[in-house]
């Protein structure tokens, strides 16, 4: 794609306006920033290199910039301070920290609120592919959302580049601006509620408040009082007349968690104030207009609750105006390596320690089914954290049901390098340039590159390298002599 020319401001960028291919990076250190050019070119994307602050301003107005990388110079506050300036002239641009492997513990403890993620030094092909695909996502899904740091926070919720979560995505981006009743499906813990709050901060509705009701946790003798409020009196312990959630969510969301479990009374009701747009408070008969957006979610079989008579077939086709499927986690495994690097983000960022998994241990967290899906991945780091603080987890450090028949000494490990190796730095799904590609030769440089990365975190100790690629000393020897690698230490 061809970079526009220059505009006069960054700041009322769109979406529609945003290249593709320019990314600005700022780092006081000259060859790493070079390095991280030609991985940028490589890729089709046009670096814009500033060596000092002085340049900053000036080369902020040669945007708009797909994303901005602001390097490590052994300060997360020098990071900051750039961010500022940064944010003086284009408070939505996706910001991303480089940050040095020895320096990650301190530097992820950091704020997160107003930048898209980190970029681990020495720079991979996986996780700068990845980051920048991250970032174009999130200008699409900017279209409709003025906050810039809602926008961010909401974003990195609903993480992954798998093609099912893509789909999600584009959904919540075709609803959100209208008024139409959204139904979400899918199994416990899949990140029902992230989309509806997704739904909410895109939609004309954001600065109004979004307000949940889990259907399925509240008594039914009380459920009444809870959606719809009750005057003084009203039954036993009623001291004072109270709002209920449709009048706390006036003019903005009501978001229905778990609406298969809501009891046929109070289907019936809730059908007549979708119908009719008012309701009455428990004790009290004056009608009270409602202008609320409904958003539903269930984790049950809304059809086959129907047949069986516990879900009321015209409440259904209210509520399923436009329904959203939310993927299980054993559907997208590919997003998995970037969950987790989420999660540990997160817990890093709320100071309750973090913990580092070998490539093995990813490998074998992809081959679970995850019945708790992505809540259950969240409850396993936390664990590990707290089980092996600020530690490097293997396959034998993870809860036995988590193992599998996998080892980091297998050989399903031993002999597959170019599987475990995307668990280290994971990439979305490739896009195939238009011209095609030769797909040997491009595999070839990608391994010949990893393996000359291994070497070096190495220091050159083949034996070394080859437990970091998760290969055999013989089997790296042989590609060695194969793409004419030098190894400087002859081990």
């Amino acid at each position: 794609m061809t970079a526009q020319k220059q505009p006069s401001s960054t700041a009322d960028t769109t979406p529609e306006t945003m290249p593709e291919s320019k990314v600005l990076i700022y780092d006081t250190q000259p060859q790493r920033a070079a390095e991280l050019a030609i991985v940028l070119r490589f890729i089709e994307h046009q670096p814009v290199v500033v060596k000092a602050a002085t340049e900053l301003k000036q080369r902020m107005t040669e945007g708009p910039f797909t994303a901005v990388v602001i390097g490590d110079d052994g300060s997360t506050e020098n990071q900051d301070a750039m961010l500022a300036e940064v944010r003086k002239h284009d408070k939505d641009v996706p910001v991303f920290y480089a940050i040095e492997r020895e320096r990650e513990t301190e530097a992820h403890t950091g704020e997160l609120r107003d930048i898209l993620g980190y970029i681990e030094i020495p720079y991979h092909y996986g996780n700068l592919s990845s980051a920048l695909d991250k970032a174009a996502l999130y200008w699409r899904s900017r279209g409709n959302e003025s906050g810039g740091r809602r926008s961010l926070e909401l974003f990195r919720s609903l993480v992954g580049t798998s093609r099912r979560v893509s789909a999600v995505r584009h959904m919540i981006e075709q609803v959100a601006p209208t008024e139409a009743t959204v139904l979400i499906l899918g199994e416990s813990g899949t990140g029902k509620e992230v989309v509806a709050r997704n739904i909410h901060y895109q939609s004309s509705r954001r600065d109004a408040p979004f307000v949940p009701i889990n259907c399925g946790a509240i008594p039914q003798e009380l459920l009444e009082s809870e959606l719809f409020g009750h005057e003084k009196g009203a039954f036993t312990g009623a001291i004072s007349a109270r709002q209920g959630r449709f009048e706390m969510a006036e003019g903005g969301t009501l978001f229905l968690d778990e609406i298969g479990d809501m009891p046929l009374p109070m289907q019936v009701k809730l059908l007549r104030v979708l119908q009719e747009k008012t309701f009455e408070r428990v004790g009290s008969n004056k009608s009270i207009t409602t202008n609320v957006r409904i958003i539903a979610a269930t984790h049950r079989d809304l059809e086959k609750h129907i047949e069986d008579g516990r879900f009321r077939e015209d409440l259904f086709y209210r509520l399923n105006v436009f329904p959203i499927e939310m993927p299980p986690l054993r559907e997208r495994i590919e997003d998995i390596p970037m969950l987790i690097n989420e999660l540990i983000a997160r817990i890093e960022h709320e100071k309750r320690g973090s913990v580092r998994l070998t490539p093995a241990a990813v490998m074998a967290l992809c081959q679970y089914r995850w019945p708790g899906n992505v809540r259950e991945l969240a409850n396993l780091m936390e664990r590990l954290a707290i089980l092996y603080p600020f530690g490097v987890v293997d396959v034998k450090d993870l809860p036995d049901k988590f193992r599998g028949d996998l080892t980091s000494t297998t050989p399903a490990y031993t002999e597959m390098p170019e599987i475990v190796m995307p668990a280290i730095s994971p990439a979305p799904d490739a896009r195939l340039p238009r011209e095609g590609i030769n797909l040997k030769e491009h595999l070839s440089n990608m391994e010949v590159s990893l393996i000359r990365q291994a070497l070096d975190e190495a220091d050159g100790v083949v034996a070394h390298a080859a437990k970091l690629l998760n290969m055999r000393r013989t089997t790296l020897v042989e590609k060695l002599r194969k793409y004419g690698i030098q190894n400087a230490s002859g081990n």
